[in-house]
Parts: structure tokens; sequence; C-alpha cells
């Protein structure tokens, strides 16, 4: 089964090209989306992740308390590759039961936030990189969050992995930057990886 996977920063646009891959009958899985699922559904994942951070993690509702957990381990760099090492295995388990549920699919697109190049340590074939500039990024981000600070998003930004970076774990980058169509380059991808 072919996999491509599909990475960007915040605000760049990974979503809206995923939908449209979607719209041409291509199944895909948000590993962030699918993440905050579990974080929410997931029994055994809650029961690690209160093991870890306590009782706060979770509202009272039971609800996974995002901007608490976020203010714990993005300024603890040991405590966030604790709490990853509970959530990515979890998340590679649920993405290998959809890659088993998908098995009619021409081609699956994965979306991650943070992505390795394509065959290294993942079953991928290909990335596909969703670049907008940073500028163009914060504007999007502060128009769909508006309870955001523009501060707030470049913190975001700024502790992502560079677009220099990205781009060198790249196979394709799709520009979503207005100065380029976006279905007619998703369009061309799919041309090529439905053969």
């Amino acid at each position: 089964m072919l996999q491509i996977g599909i990475t960007g920063g915040i605000g760049s646009g990974k979503s809206i090209v995923c939908r449209i891959f979607s719209a041409l009958g291509i199944p895909v899985y948000s590993a962030d989306d699918r993440a905050k699922w579990l974080l929410n559904h997931d029994l055994t994942l809650k029961n690690a992740v209160t093991e870890l951070l306590g009782s706060e993690a979770y509202l009272p509702n039971g609800s996974y308390n995002r901007a608490w957990v976020a203010s714990q381990v993005f300024q603890n760099p040991p405590l966030l590759q604790k709490l990853n090492a509970i959530v990515h295995p979890r998340v590679s388990e649920d993405t290998q039961k959809w890659v088993e549920h998908n098995t009619n699919a021409p081609y699956l697109i994965k979306e991650a936030a943070i992505m390795a190049k394509a065959g290294q340590n993942n079953a991928l074939a290909q990335v596909i990189v969703v670049y907008a500039p940073a500028d163009l990024r914060v504007a999007r981000v502060l128009q769909r969050d508006p309870q955001r600070s523009e501060k707030e998003v470049r913190d975001i930004i700024a502790r992502q992995i560079s677009d220099e970076e990205r781009h060198k774990i790249a196979d394709f980058i799709i520009y979503n930057d207005e100065s380029q169509l976006l279905i007619p380059q998703v369009w061309g991808l799919h041309q090529l990886f439905k053969k």
C-alpha cells in the first residue's frame, strides 16, 4: 500500500491540502487529530498520561487539559519526551489499524506536523511538504484562532522545525503562498500517485 506523508508548519495549509485529497477519494489519516481523540477517549492512554503528569492533565469533565499540559511540557524537554514516548506508540498502533482498513484505496495520505523523511523509520514512500511564508502562516492562524496572540503563534513557529529542515525531507513541495493555485498542484500529485 502506497503511503504518502503530508507535513508543514502551523498555518501552512496542511488541512486544506488534505481535504482536497479526501475530495478526490483518498483516505487521509490526521495523526494530530487522532492523537487528540485518543488522549480524550483511550482509557489506557489517559491513565498513562495521568500517571506521568498528575490529575491536572484532565479537566473535571474527563477531557484532556491541553493548555495546562502544554504549559508543563514545552518548557521541559525531558518531560515532553516522556509524554511523546507514551502518545506516539499508541498513535502508531492506531495508524496501522487504519491502514489495514483502507487497503482498497489507490494510496493513502498520512498528515502530521512532525514527520521524518520517507523510509526513515516509517512506511512512507514519499513526503509532501506544504509551504507558506511565516507572516502568511501567522495571519492565517490568528484568523482561525482569534484567542491566540501573534507572539504565541510566532513562538509556536519558532519551536517547530524550520522550513529549510522541512524542505530537506520533502519529495514534493506544495506552495500554499497565494501565488499558485492549490488544486492543480494536488491534482498533479494525485495523478502521479494513483498509477
